[in-house]
C-alpha cells in the first residue's frame, strides 16, 4: 500500500505541485536563462510542421534535440493548439487526444528538455529557461499562427505563466487540472514540519522536487497570476478526491489548497471559466476526453474570433 501511495504522491503532487511560475523563478538559475539563445543551432532537419500529420520528429532549439509531434490541418486563420504534459509525461501520452482534436484542428504536443524522447537539459533550469524552449518550438510549428495553448498539470502552469508575456502569439489557453501558482506554500501549510510518516515523505519528496530534484531539473518558486488579457481561457479541476490517498490527517486541507489554487488561476483572464470534471481525478484528459476535447474546442473557436 506504501509503495501505491508513494507512486500517487509523485504522480498527484510532483507533476501537479511542481512548477509555479515561468516568472519568479530563483536567481540562481536566471543568469544561465538569460544567456541562452533559443534560436541557436536551430534547425527543421527536413521537417514539414504543416505535413497532415508527420508524426514524432526531432528538432533542434537552443543546441538541444526537441522530440515534436504534429496532426492534422486547420482552416486558415484557425489557431494551432499546442499540448503540454505534466511532469513525468511525454507526448506519447498525450497521442489520443492529440488525435481526436485534429479531425478539426492542427494540434503539436512536444517533450520538454529531461522528458520523453528530448534531450536532456544541459544543467538546471529556471521557467526562464522552459519558456525560450517553448518559442523556439512555436516558431517552427506555428510560425506567425495564432496559438492555443492546452496544458495539463505542470504543463497547464507553464501554459498559464507564458501567455501573459507573449499575448501576440497566445490567443487562448486550457488548464487542465494545472499546478496550482501557490502549491509550495500550501503543501508546506498543509503538512507540517512535524507530521511522521507517509505524509512526513510525501512533504520531503515535493520540497525536493521543488529545489530541482527532477527529470527536468528544474527549480520551482511560487508566483502570481499575471493577466494575459481578454483571451478565452478554461480551467478544469478534478472532481474526483484523491489528494487524501495515504495521509487521511492532511489530505483535505491539500484538496481544499487545490480547488483554491484553480480559483486564482481565473485571475488569468477577464473570460476565464472554472468548471469540475466531476468523475475524474487528477488525469482529466483520460478520465474524461470528450470533456477535455469540447474545452479545447470551445478556446479554439473563440481564439479564431478573438484574433
Amino acid at each position: 500500500m506504501l509503495r501505491t501511495f508513494k507512486a500517487t504522491a509523485v504522480a498527484a503532487l510532483c507533476c501537479t505541485v511542481v512548477g509555479v511560475g515561468i516568472a519568479g523563478a530563483p536567481a540562481a538559475s536566471a543568469a544561465s536563462a538569460a544567456e541562452w539563445d533559443p534560436m541557436a543551432n536551430t534547425s527543421l532537419e527536413n521537417w514539414d510542421p504543416f505535413a497532415t500529420s508527420s508524426g514524432p520528429q526531432k528538432i533542434k532549439v537552443g543546441g538541444r534535440s526537441v522530440n515534436v509531434s504534429c496532426s492534422g490541418r486547420s482552416a486558415k486563420g484557425a489557431p494551432v493548439i499546442v499540448l503540454l504534459a505534466g511532469m513525468g509525461d511525454g507526448l506519447d501520452k498525450l497521442a489520443p487526444l492529440q488525435k481526436t482534436l485534429s479531425g478539426r484542428n492542427r494540434v503539436c504536443s512536444y517533450d520538454r528538455l529531461g522528458a520523453g524522447a528530448s534531450d536532456a537539459p544541459a544543467g538546471q533550469q529556471d521557467f526562464a529557461a522552459v519558456g525560450k524552449t517553448l518559442t523556439g518550438v512555436l516558431d517552427r510549428v506555428a510560425g506567425d499562427r495564432p496559438v492555443v495553448l492546452a496544458g495539463h498539470s505542470l504543463g497547464g502552469l507553464i501554459a498559464a505563466r507564458y501567455a501573459p508575456e507573449h499575448r501576440d502569439r497566445v490567443k487562448g489557453v486550457v488548464l487542465l487540472d494545472a499546478t496550482s501558482p501557490t502549491m509550495l506554500a500550501d503543501v508546506k501549510k498543509a503538512i507540517p514540519a512535524s507530521a511522521k510518516g507517509a505524509a512526513a515523505e510525501m512533504r520531503a519528496q515535493n520540497l525536493a522536487v521543488f529545489q530541482g530534484a527532477n527529470p527536468e531539473k528544474l527549480i520551482i518558486a511560487d508566483g502570481k497570476v499575471r493577466s494575459a488579457g481578454n483571451i478565452p481561457v478554461e480551467v478544469v479541476q478534478h472532481g474526483k478526491q484523491y489528494l487524501a490517498a495515504g495521509v487521511p490527517q492532511y489530505g483535505p486541507r491539500l484538496e481544499r489548497a487545490w480547488s483554491a489554487g484553480q480559483r486564482k488561476w481565473l485571475a488569468l483572464s477577464k473570460r476565464a471559466k472554472l468548471s469540475t470534471a466531476a468523475k475524474s481525478a487528477h488525469y482529466i484528459y483520460l478520465d474524461q476526453p470528450d470533456l477535455a476535447v469540447r474545452a479545447i474546442q470551445r478556446v479554439a473557436a473563440a481564439a479564431r474570433s478573438h484574433a
